[in-house]
């Protein structure tokens, strides 16, 4: 981690304290090995078994090749096998050999032939991770995505990602979301540091721009998820069907603590990379952090962050999702790191204490992806056990500096560990 002298106790600094996510991080890649599935990687039950007809998809197939990734990078070993193994699957079966970009399952066997920035924003992660990881077919794999980002998805005219294509690109969704748009950004810092190509950095900020300074900044730093395709927001959108697990109705406190983070990477990023730097980033991603504590946490009468609000911040579905938790321990700690500020660190120990209590399952592995408002294990929302992504980096980024990016400042610190 980079230099953290706070003029208090701090978590971060306690070799107890890193000792617990290492550890924890192991369990929880111990766990994952089993998503394995021929074309790819699939989804794991709550005892992390692969049910009957388990189908190989490209979010699970691509969040799993990044997160083995950067385990190998660590110098875990049993990994390395299993990121080829993504990487085949990600240029094999869940690959559009004739028109290019990939489906959401292999072979498109659900029956959905159509492109989806969110699951290609992974995919460019994905690769990214595996090339800093250096296995063979990386560079392949991260070319490949790239040429789609910049044919496809990309709006150099709107500054952000367009969501959905038919199959052969020749039919648009009249709709943008700020969720494709986040993971983007995510994406976009690590392909920064892997291609050293600054216009990744540059189309971060014009994302953050739009749905963070512009949109959120104006709806009292609560992320407005849902807009046409002009970017006029769409509040009533999915309001009869408010528990979708990727466009749910109203607003994502999840979310809120998901930007905050990465605005403090982007911001990390561009003063490494030597740009001109906004301040308002860091502010902005305070912002964002406070606002969703206080209309996210502990509004209910328990303990916990609801997964979405309605426009009057009141909860909707009250349920409490394992990731929300995962990003607003995450973002604490990054906000602790660039601020300096004790607040974030009583924040940072609260989620944890929470996570222990409530979320992470020392019985059957892994964590309960989903409690219900009084907070016991449920399936309402997400079934099973399938992501390994959210918590394993919750449990990385305490660990490293605000950039490069994850797997590239991984690979950093295997460098610089004298032996």
């Amino acid at each position: 981690m980079d230099h953290f002298n706070p003029g208090f106790s701090s978590w971060l600094n306690a070799p107890a304290h890193q000792q617990w996510l290492a550890d924890e991080g192991l369990r929880l890649l111990a766990f994952a090995k089993a998503s394995r599935l021929p074309e790819g990687f699939g989804n794991l039950d709550e005892r992390g078994q692969l049910q009957a007809g388990a189908q190989a998809e490209t979010m699970n197939t691509a969040r799993m090749t990044h997160s083995f990734a950067m385990a190998h990078i660590q110098g875990l070993p049993g990994f390395a096998e299993l990121v080829d193994h993504g990487i085949a699957a990600l240029r094999g079966p869940l690959r559009d050999a004739l028109h290019g970009g990939w489906f959401a399952v292999a072979e498109h066997r659900d029956g959905n032939t159509g492109k989806n920035a969110y699951l290609h924003a992974f995919v460019a992660l994905a690769a990214s991770s595996a090339v800093v990881a250096q296995r063979p077919g990386a560079q392949a794999l991260l070319d490949d995505a790239i040429d789609i980002i910049d044919t496809w998805f990309w709006s150099e005219e709107e500054g952000a990602m367009r969501e959905f294509f038919n199959r052969d690109w020749r039919e648009e969704e009249a709709y943008r979301g700020a969720n494709s748009n986040m993971h983007a950004t995510e994406a976009f810092l690590a392909l920064a540091d892997v291609t050293e190509d600054p216009r990744w950095l540059v189309r971060a900020q014009r994302i953050v721009e739009r749905v963070i300074h512009g949109h959120a900044a104006a709806n009292d730093y609560l992320v407005i998820e849902h807009f046409d395709r002009n970017w006029q927001p769409l509040r009533e959108y999915n309001h009869d069907n408010p528990a979708d697990g990727f466009r749910p109705y109203g607003t994502t406190p999840g979310h809120g603590f998901e930007w905050a983070r990465l605005l403090l990477h982007l911001e990390a990023a561009r003063v490494q990379a030597g740009m001109l730097t906004p301040g308002w980033l860091a502010t902005d991603a305070q912002k964002l952090f406070e606002q969703n504590c206080r209309h996210g946490w502990d509004v209910d009468g328990a303990p916990g962050i609801v997964y979405t609000l309605d426009w009057n911040n009141k909860a909707v579905v009250r349920h409490r999702l394992h990731w929300t938790h995962a990003e607003a321990s995450a973002a604490a700690s990054a906000l602790l790191k660039r601020t300096g500020d004790a607040q974030y660190e009583t924040w940072y120990r609260l989620f944890w204490e929470f996570c222990e209590t409530h979320f992470i399952d020392r019985c059957d592995g892994s964590w309960y992806h989903e409690l219900d408002p009084q907070n016991r294990p449920s399936a309402d929302i997400w079934a099973g056990k399938p992501d390994l992504y959210h918590a394993w980096q919750a449990v990385l980024i305490p660990r490293l500096p605000l950039a490069p990016s994850m797997a590239s400042a991984l690979a950093h610190l295997s460098r610089s560990v004298p032996v």
